[in-house]
């Protein structure tokens, strides 16, 4: 844990010194609907049938241009990830939903261009390192009409029944810019596996999906 809020004072420290070089910055907020992608390869069955549960992400970036068209815009983003799933068998229900909290830091290329009436179209796309700072699993079960309800905190590292902490993915998306105002899509792809399956498991894979949908203010 030491070493992770090290890490997030150093790209705090960095964001602040890019920030006193760029032109302008923006503020940005809105709706994620993370999930995970599992696919669960041959030797390893996991029966859980995860959907996309509701979150959301908040940030800020800098924004630095390159030319008339394309800008270098470099990010640090609170993001909600994870998902939920539903089981229900003879008459035993239990519901989990797994909230997963990182510090993104996308670092993204950004094209765009006018198409009228002080509106501009852009696109974005780059790579992304994610830092997990905490998470949750909440329990719902119910027999026979009895509910129950549990918490477990999620657990980050190296063993078994942890998750890695660093992630990697790439993101991209797409929106307008009306006057200092943005309104967008996104979606985050998780490229590495955050589970530590022991063995030789080189086919299956347990990674990070995410929609967001963004407003924004360029100041």
């Amino acid at each position: 844990m030491k070493k992770c809020i090290s890490f997030v004072l150093i790209v705090m420290i960095g964001f602040c010194t890019i920030q006193s070089q760029a032109q302008s910055f923006i503020l940005k907020a809105g709706m994620s609907l993370p999930d995970f992608y599992v696919n669960n390869g041959e030797d390893v069955d996991m029966t859980a049938d995860y959907k996309m549960r509701t979150g959301f992400h908040t940030g800020l970036s800098a924004d630095f241009p390159l030319n008339k068209v394309l800008s270098f815009e470099p990010g640090i983003m609170f993001s909600s990830k994870g998902a939920k799933s539903s089981d229900n068998d003879a008459g035993y229900r239990r519901d989990v939903v797994v909230a997963l909290y990182y510090l993104d830091i996308p670092l993204l290329l950004k094209a765009g261009t006018e198409i009228g009436g002080g509106i501009q179209l852009f696109a974005a796309a780059g790579p992304y390192a994610g830092v997990g700072l905490s998470g949750k699993s909440k329990i719902t079960s119910e027999l026979n009409g009895v509910e129950e309800h549990g918490e477990v905190d999620v657990e980050w590292g190296d063993a078994e029944d942890e998750i890695k902490r660093i992630e990697f993915g790439a993101t991209f998306g797409a929106g307008l810019e009306i006057r200092s105002f943005l309104i967008g899509a996104g979606y985050d792809l998780g490229i590495t596996d955050i589970t530590n399956i022991p063995g030789d498991h080189d086919d299956f894979d347990f990674k990070n999906r995410v929609l967001r949908f963004t407003i924004g203010y360029r100041f």
